[in-house]
């Protein structure tokens, strides 16, 4: 059976001040869901309430219909993972110590360690590349190591259901796509239901099959990439006025923004007006 994860009226925040608010959102099974929005507009929080971190005010997040804060710890861990922003590894922690630490969820208390447990072990690490550095300090690693050391222990958990909160950051291009490559991998070898954050709207358009665009604690739009980056929503959720043009290498939309300095012949088109992407190859003439 498929997994579903889905907030229904979800309200978060911190104290007296509420960042996510009256938010309904259903990850499509088995299907890599990005989530897009400017600083601060509750991305973020919007993960760690759907991962159970922080209780809702009001509203609910259901897996497989179940009330997530109804059902036991180790029940949710064994079915929905986390990758938290730029996450802290024990000093002086291996590479397989911590990849292991994925399997915590899977084991009874005092439960003796098994041969299968170090077949998915050393299965994670082979799907992320990171092998060769099993025996490895995991602070002496460089950051897209790191990064894919993460995602291991969290292909070692075996979940059902994926959230990474901005996985591509502080890494360089090649990392990027190399995080991103791996994650869609996973999606479509295990069949993992994943939702990411992601700050960079072509990764975001390129990998989604779906995409939710937050804007100040509240989904703005969601749908297909062509449904969502459009010059008016992008202008909506981020400020920005922006040209899409379709990506020569994979057909999705893609965003260019309009600074004060680089625009050719556009200086007085509103981004009220172009509302879509298919206008949006029809570039003005230079003047």
């Amino acid at each position: 059976m498929t997994t579903t994860l889905t907030t229904e009226a979800l309200t978060l925040g911190y104290g007296d001040r509420t960042i996510v608010s009256d938010l309904s959102l259903s990850l499509p099974a088995g299907k890599i869901t990005t989530i897009v929005g400017a600083n601060a507009c509750g991305k973020s929080t919007l993960l760690r309430g759907m991962a159970r971190l922080l209780t809702p005010a009001h509203g609910r997040v259901l897996l497989d219909g179940h009330d997530i804060h109804s059902m036991p710890t180790k029940q949710v861990a064994r079915r929905l993972g986390l990758l938290p922003q730029s996450p802290i590894a024990p000093e002086g922690i291996t590479v397989t110590e911590l990849v292991a630490q994925g399997r915590h969820p899977h084991r009874r208390t005092f439960a003796r360690w098994t041969a299968a447990e170090d077949e998915i072990i050393a299965d994670a690490l082979e799907a992320t590349g990171v092998l060769d550095l099993a025996d490895r300090v995991v602070d002496e690693l460089s950051g897209g190591q790191r990064q894919r050391v993460w995602i291991a222990l969290a292909l070692a958990q075996q979940t059902e259901v994926l959230l990474l909160d901005e996985p591509t950051t502080f890494l360089d291009v090649c990392h990027q796509v190399e995080v991103l490559d791996l994650l869609t991998d996973l999606n479509r070898s295990r069949g993992t239901t994943i939702a990411m954050v992601l700050h960079d709207l072509n990764l975001a358009a390129r990998y989604a099959d779906h995409l939710v665009a937050v804007r100040e604690g509240t989904v703005h739009a969601q749908g297909t990439a062509e449904e969502v980056l459009t010059e008016h929503h992008v202008a909506a959720v981020f400020g920005l006025d922006a040209r899409i043009i379709e990506d020569p290498t994979t057909g999705r939309p893609m965003v260019l923004p309009l600074g004060r300095h680089h625009v050719r012949g556009l200086r007085d088109v509103s981004p009220v007006n172009r509302g879509n992407h298919h206008d949006a190859g029809k570039v003005s003439p230079a003047s």
